[in-house]
């Protein structure tokens, strides 16, 4: 027999009143595929059977409902909530409403109201998950009629006076997690000890009313929350960092191949040690909800044991979102932002306040009261001359907030310590007001401008000329606009200039403060312009000027001693001469001839005979002088009576009365003797001319002097 596409309406409903139960049971899908076989069915011939393919639409939930609350009463979730089902499906396993984002656990409730009304319904609160379920008193499905009426009798409480922000309800008809702000589902799966790798393949292979799941993909705070400190187990979801280390990605769900922008890690996690590569909820572990990385496997036991996997339903490519959840929130009026005021002496002021809902109003004290201005434009006070505290509240009269407006008095005139400040040369300089109240500003013009300073004491930056600042009172945004001028005037100290001066040994020097017109005071107590000193040293003095100036320079002189030149010898080699001092300095000079002086103590070339050293100080100091002789040893003669060079004699012998001087021919015979009585040789031996030749000499000059020797040219 073939299979039959279509049937008669009668046949239809038939089938479907003896088949109800499989029709309810049936796993849903977008369009939940219901087949109905006949008794042949359950025989090993199959020829002889049919089946029918019936088409049941899932339902579609709407509702309505964006209300504010206040604390500690209840509100229903809902203003309007409608179940549109199948009529061949009237009734489903439970019906779910979640607190699914701003969950306060512990103070956020939600119940069934007047259960008295809704005797087939059974409530059910699950304060971790924040959410509440409805079920079948008596067991078995509860009807859409049934869970539709019990909805809108659903009502949410916070127990705590100072709760605020905003709460999101989800509603479905499906066990999984919905967030609104993704429409996606989130299903926390048990299963004790699965792998990473299992759970992914396990929540590919899983659907959920058609949607395909994936371990889940979780971007934002809301999306952690719920599927981590709002779920009821902890597990495997879709990150990883397998590819790269320490790169972790989204390998799972629409979202796969990107980075991990949003993260909730435990503290110090991820630690990417070994083979921990995948992300994993850790429950009873640091942060509540927080994600741990682990291995594939995890740990065997413990808190580091998978315990199950979180699937998301919803964003893959082509689905369109589910029907079978809607959405409502309530937010609780607080006020978020104020704005104070300021006036001076007296007057109205402005205050501002904003609030996340309900209504603004402005009240005269923190409880009771007057009510002083309603709505979201600005509070202008009554006049006041006092600073005074307003009070706003944004509507559920349980939590105002005091707003000041302040009132601040005009300071008087400043006064100044001195009108006149003065300093010697440029600089800063100290300047001081004062005012009853509040503070000083510096002004350097007497009107307008910018304040250069902030402060009761104003140290100036460096002054080079005489300047004018100006002291003004303020009191916060209150200012009294005379100003009160302080000149500062600039003197010039006296111009002195340090010195360094020679005193010769044995000597006196006056010294000069070189500045007329002021006083005197010098580092030996003198007060005079100039002191006569004697000993080398440094020597201060310090000039004041006149009044009102009084302003005073430091001279620094130094005072340098040069001595008297004493000579140790006089040093001479054939016609160089080197003067030695027992006390060289670079300040004595040197000379030979009395005229010609020289740095050196070294001379060349001095002529022959009775000779004066001089050594004298550059600056007019005492010198010394010392006579030496040079002797000159010809280096030839020509004894031919033309009166040049008829002889050979060593010039300055004279002056040695002991000296001898032997002179030998060129083989060291004697020839002779040269001395005080005898000077000079006339060539001859034993009155006989000796032929041209190179003879040689030796000269003792005395006992301290060693024996000089060297030779000559006899030229015919």
């Amino acid at each position: 027999m073939k299979n039959i596409t279509s049937i008669k309406i009668s046949l239809l409903f038939f089938v479907l009143s003896c088949c109800q139960f499989y029709a309810n049971e049936r796993n849903r899908s977008l369009k939940m595929n219901l087949t109905i076989l006949s008794k042949d069915t359950l025989k090993a011939n199959k020829k002889n059977s049919f089946k029918a393919t019936l088409v049941i639409d899932p339902p579609k939930i709407s509702a309505t409902g964006n209300q504010t609350y206040c604390p500690q009463t209840n509100i229903k979730i809902v203003e309007t909530f409608d179940i549109d089902h199948d009529p061949l499906e009237t009734a489903t396993e439970a019906g779910y409403i979640q607190i699914s984002s701003g969950y306060a656990n512990g103070t956020d409730r939600l119940e069934l109201s007047n259960p008295a009304a809704h005797p087939n319904v059974l409530s059910n609160w699950d304060v971790l998950t924040g959410k509440l379920k409805l079920t079948n008193l008596s067991g078995g499905n509860i009807s859409y009629t049934d869970l539709e009426a019990a909805i809108k009798d659903i009502v949410f409480s916070n127990s705590s006076a100072t709760a605020s922000g905003t709460r999101t309800f989800s509603i479905t008809i499906g066990q999984a997690n919905y967030l609104p702000s993704t429409q996606h589902y989130y299903l926390f799966v048990p299963s004790i000890g699965i792998t990473w790798t299992q759970a992914k393949k396990a929540a590919e292979e899983s659907t959920y009313y058609g949607l395909k799941g994936y371990l889940a993909t979780l971007l934002t705070k809301e999306e952690a929350d719920l599927s981590g400190k709002q779920a009821t187990g902890a597990g495997w979801i879709g990150g990883s960092d397998a590819q790269t280390e320490g790169v972790w990605k989204w390998v799972t769900g629409p979202e796969a191949g990107t980075n991990m922008s949003f993260t909730f890690w435990n503290n110090s996690e991820p630690n990417n040690l070994g083979e921990e590569d995948y992300a994993h909820i850790t429950s009873n572990v640091g942060i509540t909800g927080s994600w741990n990385d682990l291995s594939d496997t995890g740990s065997l036991s413990g808190d580091y044991q998978p315990k199950g996997y979180i699937v998301e339903f919803g964003g893959m490519p082509g689905e369109l979102p589910l029907q079978i959840a809607a959405s409502t929130q309530i937010t609780i009026p607080t006020i978020t932002n104020t704005t104070t005021g300021k006036v001076c002496d007296s007057g109205t002021v402005t205050l501002t306040a904003t609030a996340s809902a309900g209504t603004i109003s402005w009240y005269d004290s923190a409880t009771g009261g007057a009510l002083l201005h309603t709505g979201s434009t600005p509070f202008i006070t009554p006049t006041i001359n006092t600073t005074t505290t307003f009070y706003v509240d944004a509507g559920c009269e349980i939590n105002r907030r005091p707003v000041v407006a302040t009132v601040n008095y005009t300071p008087n005139t400043p006064t100044v310590t001195s009108a006149t400040v003065s300093r010697c040369g440029a600089g800063s300089v100290t300047l001081e007001a004062d005012s009853n109240i509040g503070n000083i500003n510096w002004f350097t013009t007497p009107t307008g401008g910018s304040s250069v300073f902030n402060g009761k004491v104003f140290n100036t930056p460096s002054i080079t000329q005489n300047t004018t600042y100006y002291a003004e009172a303020y009191n916060d945004i209150c200012i009294n606009t005379t100003r009160v001028p302080v000149d500062v005037i600039i003197y010039t100290p006296p111009v002195v200039t340090n010195e360094e001066v020679i005193l010769c040994q044995l000597g006196t020097k006056i010294l000069d403060a070189g500045i007329t017109g002021v006083t005197y005071l010098w580092s030996t107590n003198e007060t005079t312009q100039t002191i006569e000193v004697s000993t080398p040293g440094t020597f201060t003095v310090t000039v004041t000027s006149p009044a009102p100036e009084s302003c005073s320079s430091t001279k620094t002189i130094k005072v340098i001693q040069h001595e008297i030149p004493v000579i140790k010898k006089i040093e001479v080699d054939e016609r160089s001469v080197t003067i030695n001092l027992s006390n060289p300095n670079d300040y004595f000079e040197y000379s030979v001839d009395g005229s010609f002086f020289q740095d050196s103590n070294v001379f060349y070339n001095v002529p022959g005979g009775l000779q004066t050293a001089y050594i004298r100080e550059k600056n007019g100091c005492l010198g010394a002088t010392q006579d030496f002789v040079v002797l000159v040893f010809p280096s030839f003669f020509t004894p031919n009576n033309d009166n040049y060079n008829d002889s050979w004699e060593v010039i300055g012998m004279e002056f040695f009365p002991q000296a001898q001087v032997t002179i030998f021919d060129r083989y060291g015979k004697f020839l002779t003797q040269l001395n005080a009585s005898r000077m000079s040789w006339d060539g001859t031996f034993n009155k006989l001319p000796l032929p041209a030749s190179d003879y040689w000499y030796s000269i003792k000059v005395n006992n301290d002097l060693p024996i000089m020797k060297g030779h000559f040219s006899l030229k015919r």
